[in-house]
């Protein structure tokens, strides 16, 4: 069994680091501006700008969520979580605190129950988004990120503003969105932050973090939910970059269940233009280097405004699924080698929890011969996974090529690569050990 121990959490985490890999989608009438999932705070937009610019027009007609959840599957996704509101406050789902909701648009329904029954008849687990800033409401607080923050009579837009109504709002909201879509297998919140100069900072306390998580695991047993609401819960949540090292729990230094979530482009919504999209290749190292480090994977997809995945992020779903469908067993319950096992430049090492399969994936393919060290008298057999061809290996090599240059391989073992590479993006290498 693997020798790492993650800090307790009061979620149930097991089938979590179990799957390893999982779909975030960023929607809501933000995708129409097609530019940013914060057009609304960037660009100063007042609400009457904002709405009768956008909301009478917002008709994804082309959405289909089975299509959707089709994609996720085939990518090799086990788990979705989808925004049922995002920080301009607009609401995917038929709220009944609420006016301000996908129901009133041309579309005309509730688009949050569309997603979690399609994906639940797919079989993947369920997770739903909810944005703890809110620029539509009334008496959400102006604040640093606010699209009101520039205006000369904000700090008198304040005065008329109260707080603790928007924290009833919310907690509404979340029991709706814990009690009619039925079992919920993570929530995620979005975010918590410092005050800065004469604006307010928002956290638990505004939020009202314990009360609100308290009633959520009354309704959803076992849920998993992140820590952003400023409030230890069970998941760490990095942002659009790649840790180098397991993450550690600041206080204790216990090891922690973490996932990397990241984007196919710059922008977590549709964004027409963008030209920052990462290569396939980037995109299988960056889960490959997640799991290596103890991580999951969770992959954001933004949705045209018409409600289809766009072109660039379809062909990169097909480019995972191509590669998930020989490569998988590295990745669905697999975490980080054993300490005893270093992975030789150009690699990076996966092991299978019960410690009986390391996998190598070959970040840089190797000029014929590939070194592994302290694998000597510890593997039964290798093989490519993509194809379950044989590779050839020997201890004998290793003691051989010391000779040829001042490295001791002694208890390591050489590989003997094919020089042609075959044809996937990451090859692997499995290994099952004695």
């Amino acid at each position: 069994m693997s020798s790492y121990v993650t800090r307790k959490t009061p979620g149930d985490t097991a089938w979590f680091v179990h799957d390893r890999f999982g779909m975030f989608i960023h929607y809501g009438m933000y995708a129409m501006c097609a530019r940013h999932e914060w057009t609304k705070g960037r660009e100063h937009m007042t609400d009457e700008d904002y709405d009768q610019r956008y909301i009478k027009y917002f008709n994804p007609d082309m959405f289909d969520a089975k299509d959707w959840a089709r994609q996720a599957k085939k990518a090799g996704m086990k788990y979705a979580i989808l925004t049922t509101k995002h920080h301009e406050g607009f609401c995917m789902f038929d709220s009944a605190y609420t006016d301000y909701k996908i129901t009133n648009t041309p579309f005309g329904r509730d688009l949050v129950r569309e997603f979690v029954d399609a994906f639940r008849a797919e079989g993947l687990k369920v997770g739903l988004y909810y944005s703890l800033i809110d620029w539509h409401h009334p008496d959400f607080t102006i604040d640093k990120f606010h699209p009101y923050n520039t205006a000369e009579n904000a700090e008198e837009l304040n005065k008329t503003r109260d707080i603790t109504k928007y924290s009833e709002y919310l907690y509404n909201q979340v029991e709706e969105l814990m009690t009619n879509y039925g079992k919920i297998d993570i929530l995620w919140f979005d975010f918590s932050y410092d005050g800065e100069g004469k604006w307010q900072g928002k956290g638990k306390e505004v939020w009202q973090t314990e009360k609100v998580i308290k009633r959520v695991r009354e309704l959803q047993p076992g849920i998993i939910i992140d820590n952003r609401a400023d409030l230890e819960q069970d998941l760490w949540t990095p942002e659009q970059f790649q840790p180098t090292f397991w993450p550690t729990h600041r206080e204790t230094g216990e090891l922690v269940v973490w996932e990397a979530c990241q984007t196919f482009s710059g922008s977590w919504g549709y964004s027409r233009d963008e030209t920052s999209w990462k290569s396939h290749d980037m995109l299988i190292r960056m889960l490959v280097s997640t799991v290596s480090l103890g991580g999951n994977l969770l992959l954001n997809v933004g949705p045209t405004a018409r409600g289809y995945f766009d072109y660039r992020a379809t062909e990169a779903l097909e480019a995972f699924g191509e590669w998930m469908k020989y490569n998988s067993r590295s990745i669905y319950g697999c975490t980080m080698a054993e300490p005893e096992f270093k992975a030789p430049s150009g690699c990076k090492y996966t092991q299978s929890e019960d410690g009986k399969r390391l996998y190598v994936h070959l970040f840089e393919y190797p000029f014929r011969f590939l070194e592994l060290p302290g694998l000597a008298g510890k593997i039964d057999y290798a093989q490519f996974l993509h194809d379950a061809s044989e590779i050839l290996y020997s201890e004998e090599d290793a003691v051989y090529l010391t000779d040829q240059y001042d490295t001791d391989l002694s208890g390591s073992v050489v590989m003997n690569i094919p020089v042609l590479k075959p044809n996937t993006l990451v090859p692997v290498i499995e290994i099952f050990l004695k």
